[in-house]
Order: structure tokens, then sequence, then C-alpha cells
């Protein structure tokens, strides 16, 4: 038997036939649609698991179960998709709206989580009793698994390691409080770190690789630059990094985990961003004469979505 993992994104819907090793047999992704009505989007979701069944050469009498991570939160036990802006799906039928095309068990979750549980299942935590994933991108996405199973709390909206407060006068959040940890650890806040910089400074190297465009300028650019030793950039890169370990060490005084996977755009900074984090994040935990979670970077890329989402249960 086989399942199917939906990713559902704000541009791209990726949807993979998995096997029980957390392998992708056969995959394809559509285009994300908002303007249409609801039952359309899922109809283009439901075809969109036909075809790539067809691709693998199975059958839906092949299938044990479908998996949706959404970015949003959902009902396990009801099927409905509580909110998921990127989609402009606020209470809707998700679970009942899918069986109507294809008949089989739907099981829905945040996008962060199902990536964690791909990285515990088919990844670099694969084997480990308990791992957080930190995804590092606009904002910031966590997904907790112990002994093997999501955590998201009693009402299923747990591990927003994002939005947690750092900062009571701190930075507005999109989510209308001030001083989340994503305005601070996220790559959203290097960039707006750098602009703030860079105002002072016009003849820095970071505005030099924008043509002068501070709307230009990327987490990336940044980073790269730090590497390479500029003066103004490695200052950058240091302060963001003392916010992201205090964002770990956070993780490590209250949950304790085995494993900390980084994931995201920025994560592909590689062993410079390893390699600062893990000097870090030491500082602020609390029983530093104790074994510490061991930092990695997750591997699974953007196939974690799918096989993370098939092997829900």
């Amino acid at each position: 038997m086989v399942r199917i993992g939906v990713d559902v994104g704000g541009t791209g819907i990726q949807t993979g036939v998995v096997n029980e090793k957390g392998e992708i047999l056969a995959e394809e992704s559509i285009v994300t649609l908002t303007d249409i009505p609801f039952s359309d989007q899922i109809l283009r979701m439901t075809s969109s698991a036909k075809s790539v069944l067809r691709t693998a050469g199975l059958t839906e009498d092949d299938v044990e179960s479908v998996g949706v991570g959404i970015p949003g939160i959902a009902s396990r036990e009801t099927g409905e998709v509580i909110k998921c802006t990127n989609m402009g799906w606020s209470h809707v039928p998700f679970r009942a709206e899918w069986e109507k095309s294809f008949p089989k068990t739907v099981l829905i979750e945040n996008d962060a989580n199902v990536a964690a549980l791909a990285e515990s299942v088919a990844g670099v935590s694969a084997g480990s009793s308990s791992s957080v994933f930190i995804t590092i991108g606009t904002g910031i996405g966590s997904g907790i698994i112990i002994n093997g199973k999501i955590w998201t709390g009693f009402h299923g909206i747990g591990g927003e390691l994002g939005h947690t407060i750092m900062d009571l006068d701190g930075v507005p959040c999109t989510c209308g409080n001030r001083g989340c940890l994503e305005r601070y650890c996220s790559a959203t806040a290097l960039i707006r770190m750098a602009r703030e910089a860079v105002n002072n400074n016009p003849d820095c190297r970071i505005l030099k690789e924008v043509g002068g465009d501070p709307n230009k300028i990327q987490a990336r650019i940044v980073i790269d630059l730090a590497r390479q030793n500029d003066r103004m950039a490695v200052s950058l890169f240091q302060r963001w990094v003392s916010f992201l370990g205090q964002a770990i060490a956070n993780v490590a005084n209250f949950l304790d985990p085995e494993i900390i996977v980084l994931g995201g755009g920025v994560s592909k900074a590689g062993e410079f961003l390893l390699d600062a984090v893990r000097s870090e994040f030491p500082k602020y935990v609390l029983f530093r004469d104790q074994l510490l979670p061991e930092i990695k970077l997750a591997v699974l890329g953007a196939k974690a979505g799918v096989i993370g989402a098939a092997m829900l249960s």
C-alpha cells in the first residue's frame, strides 16, 4: 500500500505517491489558484492525486490514506480547515469535500509540522526520540516531534515558536503583537536590520551589491558578504545569530529535544550558519554542563512537505 502526500503552498501545490519507507514514487505540481470556488480548488487537488497514481502505475485501491500539509490550522476530528490565509480558507469542510471525488481517509496538518515529521521519518532526525524542526524563511515556522508523533497541544495550535514574545515593546508583527520571535530571527528580520544599517552607510558593500537600492537587499546577500568578512555584514550576521541562538536555547531549555533541525531558505547557508549557531546557542542554555541538543540542517528540502503529509497517521 502507498500513501498520497499533498503540500499546499501559496503559489504551488505538490502532490506525490509515497511508499512506507518515505520514498516518493511519483509526483507533480500544479499552480495554486485562489480565485476559484473552494470546491473547484479541491477538485483540482484530487485530480492531481489521481494523475500521480496513474504515473506510478497504481490505482485508488492501492492507497492507504491521504495526508495534506497546509500553511494554517485544521481540526483532525472534523477535517475542517479552520484557517489558511494563503488559500482564502476559513472554516471550510476540506475532508468532506475531498472525499466526494477521492474517497480515502484524509488527514490535515500544518505544513511546518509535516516537514518536521518528514525529517524524523526519512531525513536528518530519523531514529531520534524527539526533535524540533525550525524553518527560517519569510517567517519562522516550527514543528515538534515526540516519540515519533507530532505534538500540537490540546487545541491543535501548539508549536508556534515564531510567535513567542522576545520583546513586549519590540518590532510590530504581522500577527498583531509586538516583539514576536520571527521579527528577530527570520530572513525578513535580517533584511530589515540590513536596510536600517545601510541608511547611514551609503558606501557600504551591501548597497553596492544591490545597485544602491535597499529594497533589493536579500538575506543571502548579507550572509554571503559576512562569509567574505565584510565588516558591516559580519556585524549584522552576528547580531541576527545572537537572536537565533536565543530562540534555539529557549527550545532547548523548555523541551530538551534530542535534535533541533534547521530548514527553510536561510538554511542553504549551510555550515557557515550551522557553525555560528552551534557556537552561539549554548551561551543561553540553562544546564550547559549537560549534553545539549544536536543542531543539524534539514536534508529533504522541498520534498519534506509531500513526504511528511503522506506519513500522517
